[in-house]
Order: C-alpha cells, then structure tokens, then sequence
C-alpha cells in the first residue's frame, strides 16, 4: 500500500511532533516554572522576505545561566505570541518550527524593565530535509559564565561523580583548591563559604565545621561562585563567595534519585533523596552517605639557625592514610500559603569521622654530627556531630510587581571530639633521646545562629528597584584542650595530664547588619547600583588554665564598619546581556576565625603545630572589577580585569621554637606556624574564558587567568611580588544521542607564600557517563587525575629556617557511578537533564 505524504499533512504533523517534543523540557524546568514573577514577554512572527504572519510556533523560554525551560507560548493565526508571570532574570528566547530555521534572542526581565516587545521577529525558510522523529532536550552548560559571577551545573559535571565539592571548584575558572581541601580565589583563601545563601558553619580546609572536601557533590544542583559581591550580602570574604545550592524538586506526585558510586581501593558513596508533592505541600526527605580511603606519604627537610654556631638538620618521612565516614539526613516541607505567601521548613543531622594515621622515620643532625635516628607515629580521630535546621518565608503582592517580602532564620550546631596522640621511638643503637609521647584532646562545641529580613520595592517610574535588609548572626564557641604525656616508651598508652598546658577556652561573636542598594536604569544602555552595608563586629573570648601558655588571658574586639559597593553596565549590542561592559567596586573584610586567634598549640606532626594569634585584627580589601561579555551565535566570551587592595592582610608564617626544640633534646627540631598583620597588599590580574559548542557533539569551555600576587613582609624584608598562572580546559563530546565524554584538565603555575612559595601543580580527568533505560537511569565512569600529577610542594627560605615539604594523596582513582531517576510519570527523554535542580541561589 502507498502512503501519501502531502505538504498539508506534514505540516500538522510537524506541529504534533513539536507539541510533544515541546512537553519532554516540562520537567527540565519545573524547579523555576512553578514560582510566577513579574515578567512579561509578547512579541510577533512574520516569514522574512513575505513579511506574512507565521501561526502556530512553538517559542520557548529557556533560563539563560543553564539552559533550562521557563515556559512556551504558541503564536496566534495572525503570529502573536504572550508570555506572563515570569520570574525576573536573563532569558533565552528559542523559536521552533519544522519549516523555519531556528531563530534564538537573549533578553533581560529586570524590576525596573519587567515587561518586554518583540515585535517582528523574522524566521527563515528551512533547508529541505528528509522528515525524522524530532526529539528536543534541554542542554544545560558545566559552567555558566556571567559578570561577576559563575554557575557551576554539577549534574552536568561528569567529574563531580564520587567526588566532592572541592573536586568541583577544582575545574572552576578564579578558583584553586589545595591539598587540605583549602579553597582560594585569585590568590587569597579569605573565601565566604554558603550554603542555598546562609552560613553552614563550614570551614575552609580548617577544623571544627564540614570542609569543601567533605560534602558529597552528589548532594549540591548547583555551585555559585562571585567574586565581587554587593552590600547586599555579607562584607566576609575579600576573594568573594561560594554559594553551594542543594537539590530540590518540586514536581507534582513523588520524585528523586538514588545513586550509588564504587571508588578503587574502599571508597564508596551514595545517596537518596525523595520529594513529595500534595496540594499546597512538597515533602523532602534524603540521606547522603560517603565511607572512603585515602593513602599517603610525603617527606620533609629542614635546616635551622637555633644560636650563634648552632644549626639543626632534620628529615622526616611518613607513609600513612586517612578514611573519611561521612552520613547527613535532610527532611524538609515547603508550604504555599495564602495571599502569595509561602513558607518552608528544614531540619538536617550530619555526622563526619576522620581517621588518620601516619608512621614516620625521623633524623636529626647538629652542626654536622652523628644523626639521630627516631621512629614516629601519629594518630587522630576526628568525630564531628553538626545539626542544621533554618526556615524561610516570602511574600510578594499580585497588585505590586516586583515587591517582596522575605526572611530567613535557623541555626546550626557543631559537636568536634578531636584526639590527637604523637608518638616517637629511638631507633635501636641509636644514642638519641626520645620525645616522649603526647596525647592532645580537643573538644568545640560550636553555635551559630541567624535571622535575616529583605525587602524590594520597585521604584515608581518602573526603570529600578530598592532593596533593604537587617540581619544578625551569633557565634559562640566553648572548647578545651586537654595535654598529657606518656609516662615511658614501654607504655605508650599511659599518659599523665599536664596541667601547664591544659586549657579550655570561649569565644563569642555578634554581628548585626543592615545594608541599602539601589538600581535604576540611566537610558536604555547604561545601568547603574549604588549600595551600603554596615557591620559592628563584637568578638570576646577568654582562657581558663594553661599556665604553661605565655598569650593566655582575655580577648575582646569591637568595631562598627562600613562597606560600601557600586555597579555601572552599559549594552553595545542590539539584545541586552549580548555584548556587556561593567565596572564595580566593593569594599570588603576577613574577620580572623578563632583557631586563628586561640594561643592554642594543635600538633600537626610530631615536629610542627599551628599557634594562634591574639592580638591578630581583621583585614580590609578594596574589590575592583572590569569585565565584558560578549555572545557571538552560541559562543561566550568573558575577560575580567580586577585589582584587589588589602590593608592589614593577613599571612601566615613559619618559625622555630628554639625552647620547644631544646627541651626535646635530641629528638627534633620543633617549628611553629601562626599568623600576623603585616601590612598592605595589591594583587592585580586578569581572567579570560570562552565557553564555545565546535560541533553539535563537542562543546569546549576554556578559561585562563595570569595576576600579580603580592605578599606583605615577614618584618625582615619588603613585600614580595610574583605573577601567578592558571588555565583550565574542559572539552564534552556526544559520542551517541545516549553516551557523553567528558575530558578535563588544570595547571596552576607556582605561587607566593608569606616566606617562601608553593611549587606548580595540575591534573588530568576524565569520565563516561551512558544513559540507560529510555533516561531513568544513568552509568559514569570517572578517573581522576589520570597521570597522576596531582601533589602539594612548599618551600621556605628565611634567615633562620630552610624547609622544603612535599606530600602525595592518593589522588588517581577510578570511580564507577550508577544513578536512578525517581519520578511520577513514565520516563522522558531529558530526564537526566531534567534532574532535580537548586534553590536558594543569589542573584546576579
């Protein structure tokens, strides 16, 4: 039998096949569809050439920093189209149709410009091509490039799988992650870090709350990075923020996913998380759980000048490994209350275990004498108990586009046990005398609480918007220290309290705010924001015992500051966000941590520990920033120049404890590590990244940055300058509609410490990831560091200490990762795409 295909049957066709292709992106974006905003799209579609009107298109919205869908509207017979309660923010504007080629228009919904017309818009003719099933699937970026400001996608991210939220930032342009999972960006680890927009009490590679290195990326959607916030948030951070956005999923009837990913040698992950949505509620509930290994080994020198003719020589090998036991619960509800309100609630208990050992061969030499042999052995368990819950309200007014009313408040906990035992031994025929073996036992019990109200008004001529807000936050800690040493090598086990160095210890830190930005346009290119913050920082603290510690005492701190913060933007292109100029400025602190601040002498190994510094103050910067943005078809190109100015910057210095050494004899030489205020610091630099589709299956993201770092003197001499290199390359390939490639890459050149510098560092990734079961589930295979290249290098040079250090995590791991999609309905194509996305994000 023949079928007939005529021009008038297939164009139906085409409108059905389109029609349920144009559903399959429902599920992409039902994260961001379902809250309405003030913002309105209507436009036209007329044929180029005739000038006729063009019925029946499909116009989709599509979220410009991910790709994901917003709505779609279909053109009229006369080729209207009309879009409403949009939320506010950059758009992609896509228009489908089997016999017209795609056309694509970026535009803003800003509250002073809610509403826009895009009348006339002209669709070409299609080439002719033979007619096929059409399936549509939202295509979100790794990363998002955007003024000021990234978005990492990281279920896009095939890197991230069995990872963490350091393994992430790893591959992030201005970013650097070090062996202690210690974040920095451009230069300076004085990183806020967040999480969905609120303190987490997480540390930056320090102790006492979760690290970067210790949240599983299974349980983070999205990571924000911005690097020059305005008064509107938090003045902490000169580097600027990281703001971790967890997953949330707000689709009607029961969705999730369950993943589980298998590490080479014991490391193992995996989670579940479930939502629920009934009426006017969404229920959440999820576990995430992480149990890995990791081995190691590193070796240090050092040469040191204790006296006149006196100089001390040591070597220090160690082999040792870590196991990580991560376990978190998540429970949530979200309400939608009356009049445009709503309400949600989460609550969340976390518990980490750090396990670590090391065995290490020690020697020691004075002014070129017999070297002393010592066997050493260090051990620590580290038992954090974390409980988070907070809650949040907004209100918004149908009558009041772009009014809004919202407040966040909540609190988390922190419960540290962290015993450290140090051990050495003489090594037999050796005439050295051992250090007698140490036990140090510290506990923190950590407090934050918060409360923050903001409020938007959009002003009356309808071209800006007001925003105000107040907040508070607390932080009390209340820890000790408890030191003893074993009474002789032949019970190791046995240790006797030394009250001299015994301690315990509070702090407590309040912080109110309150802050005023204001945005209006000035014409229809330029763009200006003007915003002030105010902060009063009251710290105080006190230590109880410890005789032994010559810093004991007191520590109070009050001061009130002032942060202001500017933005000017001015468009080139015909489309706004096309081709962008922007110039901003924002003064910024970093507030010393406790630890920092606590005289309290934490081992790190058997022969170094970190000391705090009382008297250490906070440090100011002045944030500039030059940027321009400019899209060219699919390709993003970003250059920023910035400059950041630091007054009473911090550095952290390395010496020798001259009576720490001569009281363990023979047994080693004891270095120190603290921190000071040493004067002014300009870092100056510029970054540059391309975000590029080559083919419709290869889509390459690069970025490189080169800045002058500078280092203030250790008050021995001036302040040292070097320049500092970074570049990354990350390259995504569609072998087959259902198996991606990922293959990524960094190098960081060597960089400047306070005495010294890191030495250059860089690795290779790669991974697979096949889509199963018509998209509900999904196989990735991931290594990371592929060449195995990845190892910390530090070097120091003074007057009176030579040191060179080297260590080696077990970084080149193969992880197999397999992921269930959890939905309502029968599987889409798009699903993993349509995986549930973040909430809680920051604005651009």
């Amino acid at each position: 039998m023949k079928t007939f295909f005529t021009p008038l049957t297939g164009f139906y066709f085409g409108r059905l096949l389109l029609a349920s292709a144009t559903m399959l992106f429902l599920p992409i974006g039902a994260a961001m569809a379902q809250t309405a905003g003030p913002g309105r799209v209507s436009g036209s579609l007329v044929e180029a050439g005739s000038g006729q009107a063009v019925p029946f298109s499909d116009v989709l919205l599509l979220r410009a920093a991910d790709s994901t869908f917003v709505a779609v509207a279909q053109t009229t017979e006369q080729g209207t189209f009309k879009a409403a309660a949009l939320p506010l923010g950059t758009y992609l504007l896509r228009v489908q149709d089997l016999n017209y080629g795609v056309l694509r228009r970026r535009f803003t919904l800003t509250a002073a410009a809610p509403s826009l017309e895009l009348s006339g818009l002209q669709l070409s003719a299609a080439k002719a091509t033979k007619l096929s099933e059409v399936v549509v699937t939202g295509q979100k970026a790794a990363v998002v490039e955007e003024l000021g400001k990234r978005v990492i996608n990281v279920d896009k991210d095939l890197g991230s799988v069995g990872g963490t939220a350091a393994n992430v930032l790893q591959n992030v342009p201005s970013v650097s992650v070090d062996v202690n999972g210690t974040v920095s960006m451009r230069g300076t680890s004085n990183v806020t870090i967040l999480i969905d927009g609120k303190p987490a009490g997480v540390s930056n590679g320090g102790t006492g709350g979760p690290r970067l290195d210790q949240i599983p990326a299974s349980r983070i959607a999205q990571i924000e990075v911005i690097t020059n916030p305005s008064a509107k948030y938090d003045a902490a951070g000169g580097g600027g923020v990281i703001n971790l956005i967890t997953k949330k999923e707000t689709r009607t009837g029961t969705n999730g996913t369950a993943a589980f990913n298998l590490g080479t040698a014991d490391k193992y992950s995996g989670n579940l998380n479930l939502s629920r949505k009934v009426g006017k509620a969404t229920w959440t509930a999820g576990y995430n759980g992480r149990d890995v290994t990791y081995l190691n080994h590193g070796h240090s020198e050092q040469t040191a000048l204790l006296g006149p003719g006196e100089t001390v020589r040591t070597t220090q090998v160690g082999v040792g490994n870590e196991i990580h036991r991560n376990h978190s619960l998540e429970m949530g509800v979200e309400l939608e209350l009356p009049k445009n309100q709503s309400l949600s609630l989460n609550v969340s208990p976390k518990t980490e275990r750090n396990i670590e050992g090391e065995s290490q061969d020690l020697t020691q030499q004075t002014n070129g004498g017999p070297v002393q042999k010592t066997v050493g052995r260090q051990d620590l368990d580290v038992k954090v108990k974390i409980l988070e819950a907070d809650g949040n309200y907004r209100r918004t007014w149908e009558a009041h586009k772009g009014r809004e009313l919202t407040a966040n408040f909540g609190t988390v906990i922190i419960d540290a046990n962290v015993p450290v035992v140090q051990r050495q031994y003489a090594e037999a025929g050796s005439v050295g005398v051992p250090q007698p073996g140490t036990r140090q036992q510290l506990d923190l019990l950590a407090n934050i609480q918060f409360g923050q109200v903001d409020y938007v008004h959009p002003l009356a001529d309808g071209k800006g918007r007001l925003e105000m807000g107040a907040k508070v936050e607390r932080q009390s800690n209340h820890g000790s220290n408890s030191f003893g040493y074993a009474t002789s090598e032949t019970r190791p086990n046995d240790f006797q309290d030394d009250p001299a160095r015994s301690l315990t210890y509070t702090s407590n830190q309040v912080v109110p705010a309150a802050y005023v930005t204001a945005q209006h346009s000035l014409g229809k290119k330029w763009n200006a924001q003007a915003g002030l913050r105010s902060e009063y920082t009251y710290l105080s603290g006190s230590i109880q015992g410890g005789e032994g510690i010559a810093q004991r005492g007191s520590l109070r701190q009050d001061y009130l500051s002032f942060f202001p913060s500017a933005l000017i933007s001015r468009d080139f292109g015909k489309e706004a966000g096309q081709n962008r100029l922007q110039l901003s400025y924002a003064r910024r602190l970093n507030r010393p941590n406790f630890m920092q601040q606590l005289p309290l002498a934490i081992y790190q190994d058997p022969r170094s520990y970190r000391l705090g510094n009382p008297r250490l103050q906070a440090e100011f910067s002045h944030n500039i920033e030059l940027g321009h943005q400019l899209t060219i078809g699919q390709a993003t190109i970003t250059s920023t120049a910035f400059a950041r100015i630091t007054t009473n910057s911090i550095q952290r210095l390395r010496f020798v404890d001259t009576l720490a050494t001569r009281l363990a004899g023979n047994a080693g030489l004891v270095t120190a590590e603290t921190y000071a205020n040493l004067g002014t610091t300009t870092n100056l630099g510029a970054e540059f990244s391309l975000n590029q589709p080559l083919a419709k299956w290869w889509r390459m993201n690069a970025s490189s940055s080169l800045y002058r770092a500078q280092i203030a003197g250790n008050g021995i001499g001036n302040n040292r300058t070097g320049f500092i290199a970074t570049a990354r390359l990350t390259n995504n390939f569609t072998i087959r509609p259902t198996l991606d490639l990922q293959l990524s890459g960094n190098v960081r050149s060597a960089q400047l410490t306070a005495q010294g510098r890191q030495l250059a560092s860089g690795q290779v990734d790669i991974a697979l990831r096949q889509r199963l079961f018509s998209d509900r589930a999904a196989l990735t295979l991931r290594i990371a560091d592929l060449l195995n290249t990845q190892q910390y290098r530090n070097e120091i040079a003074t007057d009176v200490l030579s040191s060179t250090r080297y260590s080696k995590d077990e970084s080149r791991v193969g992880w197999l990762g397999f992921t269930w999609y959890i939905g309502a309905s029968k599987a889409k194509p798009g699903r993993i795409e349509a995986a549930p996305q973040g909430g809680g994000g920051f604005g651009g």
